[in-house]
């Protein structure tokens, strides 16, 4: 009797972007999670469609809505703006 394999997961987009480098921070946020995903290139030929194309993420439909939910939520938090410990105002001197 052969061996039974198990069905691959239904793997659904939850994210789609223009930049690899977008697709793969929402990646490092799924897995931080706990929630395994996949990136998917969906270049298509230039020379029949120039332009058009991007990247997916997706993960197993199980888990979509909660991988929705996070996505929203990372995009939707204000920007974080680095403190470099340099005071730009006025020069003082101690008294």
């Amino acid at each position: 009797m052969p061996p039974q394999s198990t069905p691959e997961p239904e793997l659904v987009r939850v994210f789609e972007t223009e930049q690899e480098s977008e697709a793969m921070v929402i990646q490092g946020l799924l897995t931080s999670a706990g929630i395994e995903s996949v990136v998917a290139s969906l270049d298509a030929p230039q020379n029949i469609f120039p332009g058009v194309g991007g990247v997916v993420v997706r993960v197993n439909a199980e888990q979509a809505d909660q991988a929705r939910k996070m996505i929203v939520e990372y995009n939707s938090a204000p920007e974080l703006v680095e403190e470099d410990g340099l005071d730009e105002g006025p020069a003082t001197t101690p008294e």
